[in-house]
């Protein structure tokens, strides 16, 4: 079982994440959208939106500064293992906090408002709960191992994750690890595979190119041209 979990779980994980986003950029190019529900209510969505967004982007961050930046460099800037487990334990958990409320206002909304619920498939039930489960269970493992300086993940589920892009998984270090901390990886190799098949395929569609486009100019109108525009075939001359 141990190598099942931690050292072939998470090669099908990627391989299924990988295939379904080939799969749907052919296939169903169109569907490739959170399928938003706007249109039927947008006063809690512009709240509950940004809220989530931020939140999951929060925890994101954490966990790859957690996973992929080793305890040497954080050592070298002077945040020492005591000083690295409150900044962890304070930020990871307002960061977990800002996500859930953002989850438990979308889930009230589309509980309560009758044409979005209509419009929420299964497909979107299992999103939410697989998502919703990945967090609380981070928060409540993290939460359970408060005491000193926390349960030093860095030296066995880092490593753990790092040995995963050599292919050759190190699934030792997996074996002694609290059991929510395994849980809770298990449910998020779960969630990524599931990301090409449900609305959270439009992480991968973040227009990123707003960044570096260039700037919009916008110019009033002139005065004297305000009213009705006649119809003029063909195109116009830049200025006019």
């Amino acid at each position: 079982m141990t190598v099942f979990l931690w050292g072939v779980l998470p090669y099908a994980a990627f391989v299924l994440l990988v295939a379904g986003l080939v799969w749907r950029h052919r296939y169903d190019r169109f569907g490739w959208t959170t399928r938003s529900s706007q249109v039927y209510e947008s006063k809690l969505l512009n709240i509950a939106s940004p809220v989530f967004h931020y939140g999951i982007l929060f925890v994101l961050v954490g966990h790859l500064i957690g996973l992929f930046v080793p305890e040497s460099w954080t050592n070298a800037l002077g945040l020492g293992e005591h000083a690295y487990h409150l900044l962890s334990l304070y930020s990871g958990t307002a960061a977990g906090a800002l996500a859930v409320a953002g989850i438990a206002m979308l889930i009230y909304r589309r509980r309560t408002n009758a044409p979005v619920f209509r419009a929420t498939t299964a497909n979107d039930k299992l999103m939410y709960a697989v998502l919703l489960a990945s967090i609380v269970l981070g928060m409540v493992a993290k939460l359970a191992h408060t005491s000193g300086n926390g349960y030093d993940y860095r030296h066995t589920i880092a490593p753990w994750s790092r040995s995963l892009f050599t292919l050759r998984p190190d699934t030792a270090l997996m074996a002694g690890v609290p059991v929510l901390y395994q849980v809770h990886a298990v449910v998020g190799m779960v969630l990524i595979a599931l990301v090409p098949y449900t609305r959270l395929v439009h992480m991968f569609s973040a227009p990123v190119q707003y960044l570096v486009r260039p700037y919009v100019v916008y110019r009033s109108r002139d005065p004297r041209r305000l009213g009705p525009r006649p119809d003029r075939p063909g195109w116009e001359r830049a200025g006019l």
